[in-house]
């Protein structure tokens, strides 16, 4: 059941304060007789002259806050009885007000019967409703796929929802998989996924959609089912969360829905990376020198940076046929999380205005990005004494700019290109944002597509 409703009119009003238009007296003298601490994120229930339910009031930050989130109605999921609300007051931006309710609501209920929000609201006078469905079937999406275990999310797994996904909108996909891959070209995808039980075999997944002649744009996810580390392994404390290590994935299959749903007069491709990291004996290893898609020969420097070597060859093919935009994301570095932490993702490209165009969307969309710079200095670090390039620079800085450094040589027709090394974590509950898989950057990427390519 969606979580919007329509009859405003019905619904029990949820007053923003401070600010706005003033309280009806009896909540504002119920207020004063129960003391109520009108702080960011607080709630206190009004009663009507019958013991019903009059309303809600709701505080948010004022206007000289250091801080001020957007997705701070998120709050009212759980402290809100089932029923239909409707905002009112000081709402800076009621469709993200609406939209962090809804995001707030999302519950994982695949193993267990948790208790799921029966709070609905009603949407927002001017706001698109249908934009905000979209939004939140296709974060949902995204965030189910993050918290899937590995043993019900493994590589034909996380085909089948790409599958699912290209039917529901009309769209062509194809897979590449196990030693098939070696024959289409794709030499680093296969090393990585070759160590995998015939099940789990490793494939290349390619979604297409839209008219051939419209402008192309190309998105690349990691999709690495689960991370061991391989016979570089990840002690067990590092293992724990891996499940997420196809979030890259996740996202940009999220933003595909957005963009297919909305519409958007784009060739749309999406490319998935979609393997599992373990370990056998034929696990590739330190020290071996693997072909790529792109012909530069690559030695692996350590097998716990596999994602990038994924990445590469699922961006050459996608380079090939010269996009408008290429945008790949990947739960890639652990230097990302020292440098920016979980909840801002590195952004790395060369377009300045693709840039501005996409932190702007970002901070629109309470979706944040931090610029990271391409820093050229730093490909040295990438050179190898046996092979074009070390896809790890081996030392202890600056991994996040080196991996995607990594990561440029394999896009040279492409028209801009754009890489997102992001977390698909949320590790402690915030308004909006459950703990747990989360999706980052695809809600900025859609509001910039929209933007560029909307009719």
């Amino acid at each position: 059941m969606s979580v919007f409703a329509d009859a405003a009119d019905a619904a029990t009003p949820v007053w923003f304060t401070p600010g706005g238009a003033p309280l009806p007296e009896q909540a504002r003298r119920w207020a004063e007789a129960a003391g109520f601490e009108n702080g960011p994120g607080k709630t206190l229930l009004t009663p009507d002259e019958k013991g019903g339910l009059a309303g809600v009031l709701f505080g948010v930050e004022s206007d000289d806050a250091r801080q001020i989130n957007p997705f701070l109605a998120g709050r009212l999921v759980g402290a809100l009885p089932a029923g239909t609300y409707r905002f009112e007051g000081a709402v800076r931006d009621a469709r993200l007000a609406a939209l962090g309710f809804a995001l707030g609501a999302y519950r994982f209920t695949r193993y267990g019967k948790l208790p799921v929000p029966a709070a609905r609201v009603a949407t927002p006078e001017g706001v698109d409703r249908a934009e905000l469905e979209r939004t939140v079937a296709a974060v949902t999406l995204g965030r189910d796929l993050v918290n899937t275990p590995a043993n019900d999310l493994g590589p034909a797994e996380l085909e089948a929802a790409i599958r699912a996904l290209g039917q529901r909108h009309g769209a062509s996909v194809s897979a590449i998989v196990g030693d098939d891959l070696l024959g289409a070209n794709f030499p680093l995808v296969h090393a990585v996924g070759r160590a995998a039980a015939p099940h789990h075999a490793p494939r290349v997944v390619n979604l297409l959609w839209g008219p051939e002649d419209a402008p192309k744009v190309t998105l690349v996810g990691k999709g690495v089912t689960f991370d061991t580390g391989g016979l570089n392994i990840k002690p067990d404390a590092s293992m724990l969360l891996m499940k997420k290590d196809m979030g890259g994935a996740a996202a940009m299959i999220a933003l595909a829905d957005m963009v297919m749903g909305a519409k958007l007069p784009v060739r749309l491709r999406l490319i998935v990376g979609a393997v599992e990291n373990a370990i056998s004996g034929d696990a590739f290893r330190p020290g071996d020198v693997i072909p790529s898609r792109k012909g530069l020969s690559v030695e692996i420097g350590n097998t716990d940076a596999e994602g990038r070597l994924v990445l590469a060859d699922c961006l050459a093919l996608g380079d090939e046929e010269a996009p408008e935009l290429i945008v790949d994301a990947a739960t890639l570095t652990g230097a990302a999380r020292v440098a920016l932490g979980p909840d801002l993702p590195p952004l790395y490209t060369d377009d300045e205005t693709l840039a501005a165009d996409l932190l702007r969307h970002a901070a629109a969309e309470h979706d944040p990005l931090w610029r990271m710079p391409l820093w050229n200095p730093y490909d040295d670090l990438l050179s190898s004494k046996i092979a074009d390039v070390n896809h790890i620079s081996g030392g202890a800085f600056a991994g996040s700019v080196t991996a995607a450094l990594f990561l440029r040589r394999f896009v040279g027709r492409a028209r801009s290109w754009a890489h997102l090394d992001v977390f698909a974590w949320a590790p402690s509950p915030k308004p909006g944002r459950p703990e747990g898989g989360e999706v980052q950057g695809a809600r900025a990427l859609a509001a910039m597509l929209a933007e560029r390519y909307s009719t």
